[in-house]
């Protein structure tokens, strides 16, 4: 079994706080980074927290993320807006743009936004749950396609022309549980199989197809030339090439090489259409009767979108994070390279405050 080191949230969010004001970060958007991929952490979802940190750092050192750079509005009118994201960090600018989004919607009654000119964004599921909690309905999504632009096939095909395209879906249940939809349109995520790589763990068979299109399950098969699947064949890919043709909105496409994507927002306030507290007890109402289906041989229970993340929250909260050998040693050789530590000394009250930790 692969060993792991245990993190408390205060602690994880100070060691990227940490490292990436090492690496030249403002401290502002050093902590919303640090804090929105420890909640990835906190939601299950260890594929975008840490261990995307020293991707991060080398992005830095070779001028991708302007580290110090502000996102601004390129264009809006009362319910769109489109905006530069200056190469900032795409995590600091998603959450910059998605409260701007939820703003124009309590005023329009809803919103749509394009960013262009950012990187990595991190957990969709992040945007969809600041939405959710705002009152609103929050929809994300994140393409890019294109010859080569990616690991993943297009159905019936050979070579990568797509990211991972992932979409997420945030809907407001009145407490600690919201609807949330997050998840690409490959079947699995690149990030995911980071993960299984660093517990020298085997992927589910159906995900990936080695360099020479056998299909595998192994993580290094794919870091070596292979190429991901489409979640339900033909029908994930037309939702990923979707994605592209939202993120085209940017008006940032191609034409030469047929390149198309980038990212789009949407948010709807609720109370435009009805008031929010019945529509709040409606949603819960309706999920807890598709809850309370009997379950199938194998399954202890019917869950509905959210709960995993909600549940996770709970328990890591309270226990800690588990983060595999691998990765600890990856953030103790950034911490060596940019003269830092990462003991528990670096732990600051406000990060115990913003926890919930004492």
């Amino acid at each position: 079994m692969t060993k792991t080191h245990l993190f408390h949230a205060p602690h994880l969010h100070a060691i990227a706080r940490t490292l990436f004001v090492a690496a030249g970060t403002s401290d502002h958007i050093a902590d919303d980074v640090a804090e929105i991929l420890v909640k990835a952490h906190l939601t299950g979802h260890d594929s975008h927290g840490v261990l995307r940190i020293p991707a991060y750092l080398r992005a830095i050192e070779s001028g991708g993320i302007k580290p110090t750079a502000e996102p601004e509005v390129a264009a809006e009118t009362d319910n769109t807006l489109k905006v530069n994201g200056n190469q900032c960090f795409g995590h600091y600018v998603s959450r910059w743009t998605m409260r701007k989004s939820i703003e124009k919607s309590k005023q329009s009654g809803m919103c749509c936004v394009s960013i262009f000119n950012t990187g990595h964004i991190g957990r969709l599921g992040e945007y969809a749950e600041l939405a959710a909690a705002a009152g609103c309905i929050g929809l994300i999504t994140v393409g890019t396609g294109g010859k080569g632009a990616g690991p993943m096939v297009p159905y019936g095909g050979s070579q990568g022309t797509f990211s991972t395209n992932p979409i997420a879906i945030g809907v407001p249940t009145g407490d600690a549980a919201p609807f949330i939809v997050d998840y690409a349109t490959s079947v699995i995520a690149e990030g995911k199989i980071q993960v299984a790589r660093s517990k020298n763990a085997d992927l589910p068979e159906g995900c990936i197809l080695d360099k020479n299109g056998v299909p595998s399950v192994k993580p290094a098969d794919f870091y070596d030339g292979g190429t991901l699947l489409t979640f339900g064949r033909h029908k994930g890919y037309a939702l990923a090439m979707f994605t592209c043709l939202l993120g085209g909105l940017a008006g940032t496409a191609n034409l030469e090489t047929g390149d198309m994507g980038g990212i789009y927002m949407q948010t709807i306030d609720i109370n435009a259409f009805t008031p929010i507290n019945e529509y709040q007890k409606s949603v819960r109402a309706f999920l807890d009767v598709i809850k309370s289906t009997p379950p199938a041989q194998g399954f202890n229970e019917v869950l509905s979108p959210g709960d995993f993340e909600a549940r996770n929250r709970d328990e890591r909260l309270k226990n800690g994070i588990e983060i595999p050998d691998t990765i600890y040693n990856q953030l103790l050789v950034c911490a060596e390279k940019l003269n830092v530590t990462i003991g528990d000394d670096i732990i600051k009250a406000k990060d115990k405050t913003r926890y919930e930790t004492t």
